[in-house]
């Protein structure tokens, strides 16, 4: 198979990774030259992802089978419209179908208008005035999101990032003045209370195809302090599950997925590809804080390493619309991925510094590598000023997977870096749980 990747990231790497252990004959397109992907591609265009004229050039030019694009923003420009219109195939969403995660507004308002699962409350304004209005009215705790993409970086809630109303009226305004997302309006809801968790699932637009549960970690400090980040890392179990979600919120969770690819057919938007939701279990069951048009960073470095499902023939299926007759399956094996990040990251980074990596000494010890944003040149690799490089452990259990990704993390030096060490180590799991128990109560 012939197959054109988009995006230079560690979540590509890992969707590059899986498509080659299939025997896929890659052409890889990334913004950035990352050397995990350009050792396993064919070829390489190096190219801004949203350069949207040139890359499909480009797949024409080398007679491209089907297309598999990972991040957001050319799946929002429309990209995959682009390439289809030249006979190429995509499996993933169109441009009016990955709105589900450009705007804010729409994916709350498919929710409303269909009555979905997993709703929360909300309002969506372009007036700081009438923001204030309904403020004066409102009680409690609320979240604050621009409606459109800011790279999993401008949500602000209250009580943690946000001290008062007034700072939540200062955020809007700057969102709203700054015209950040891209559009000038801003997106109020009720401020969830649980933990979070992501689940990420295979679809042709009816069939779902669900993967294994991950916690991923935003914020940049550890015992999750700190401001928000693109991720700092994340755990799996080999259940699937995870400590403080059951089977039976798992099931209804996926049922949630589904009823929202069935709102998407019924407004003619069929949705393929991978679809992400992220939610939180509450003490009302779980609720969707958002969905993503593709494969998380970092939970695509959790759960593909571990598909035993051929990759490369799923996505082929899914380009084309059917996955009906396929199944699923996953190594059952716990993961944990730590993040290698320059200094300053979440504030202001500071690139250039000089990585030196044993890959082999991370692969005997059971881990994976991933290469994210670096500055590879004459052979040597340096941050930049976003996250470096991932590492994943691989064992039977929690504990056993936290320590191989931790020893991993050994083999990667440098000056200024930055990382989290607490990443699934027992105590950080063990308040979760706990927060939840207190939380649920008779209701779990």
């Amino acid at each position: 198979m012939k197959v054109i990747t988009v995006g230079g990231g560690a979540r590509e790497h890992a969707m590059v990774k899986a498509l080659a252990r299939n025997g896929a004959e890659i052409y890889a397109s990334m913004g950035n030259n990352n050397p995990g992907i350009d050792r396993l591609a064919e070829e390489t265009l190096l190219e801004k992802d949203t350069n949207i004229r040139e890359i499909v050039d480009w797949a024409v030019d080398k007679d491209i089978e089907f297309a598999v694009i990972g991040p957001e923003a050319p799946l929002g420009k429309g990209i995959v419209d682009e390439l289809e219109k030249k006979g190429i195939p995509c499996a993933s969403p169109c441009k009016r179908a990955a709105e589900i995660e450009t705007s804010k507004e729409f994916m709350r308002d498919l929710m409303a208008k269909h009555e979905l699962p997993g709703s929360v409350e909300y309002e969506v304004f372009d007036d700081i005035e009438e923001l204030e209005d309904f403020l004066a009215h409102y009680s409690g705790d609320l979240v604050v999101k621009p409606v459109g993409l800011t790279g999993g970086k401008g949500v602000k809630v209250m009580g943690d990032h946000l001290e008062s109303k007034k700072d939540l009226i200062d955020y809007s305004r700057k969102v709203l003045n700054e015209n950040i997302g891209g559009t000038p309006r801003v997106v109020l809801e009720e401020k969830l209370v649980g933990e979070e968790f992501t689940l990420q699932a295979f679809t042709d637009g009816e069939n779902v195809l669900p993967a294994p549960l991950v916690q991923d970690h935003k914020r940049l400090f550890e015992g999750d302090e700190g401001p928000n980040t693109g991720g700092m890392g994340s755990y799996s179990m080999p259940d699937g599950l995870l400590p403080f979600v059951n089977r039976k919120t798992y099931e209804g969770s996926v049922e949630i997925i589904r009823a929202t690819l069935e709102a998407m057919r019924a407004e003619g938007r069929v949705y393929k590809g991978v679809i992400y939701g992220q939610f939180m279990l509450t003490a009302k069951g779980p609720k969707i804080i958002e969905f993503n048009c593709r494969w998380g960073d970092p939970e695509a470095m959790n759960i593909l390493p571990l598909l035993k499902t051929d990759y490369a023939e799923l996505c082929r299926s899914i380009a084309e619309e059917d996955i009906s007759g396929m199944e699923i399956s996953f190594e059952p094996k716990a993961s944990v991925c730590k993040y290698i990040v320059p200094e300053g990251y979440g504030f202001e980074s500071i690139p250039g510094s000089h990585l030196k990596v044993d890959e082999e000494s991370i692969k005997r010890e059971g881990a994976e590598l991933f290469y994210a944003s670096v500055d590879a040149r004459n052979g040597e690799i340096y941050t930049t000023t976003s996250r470096s490089l991932a590492v994943v452990g691989f064992a039977n259990d929690i504990g056993d997977a936290e320590r191989v990704s931790e020893k991993a993390l050994s083999y990667v030096e440098g000056k200024n870096i930055h990382m989290r060490h607490d990443i699934g180590k027992p105590d950080l799991i063990e308040d979760k749980v706990k927060r939840m128990e207190a939380l649920l109560g008779d209701s779990k």
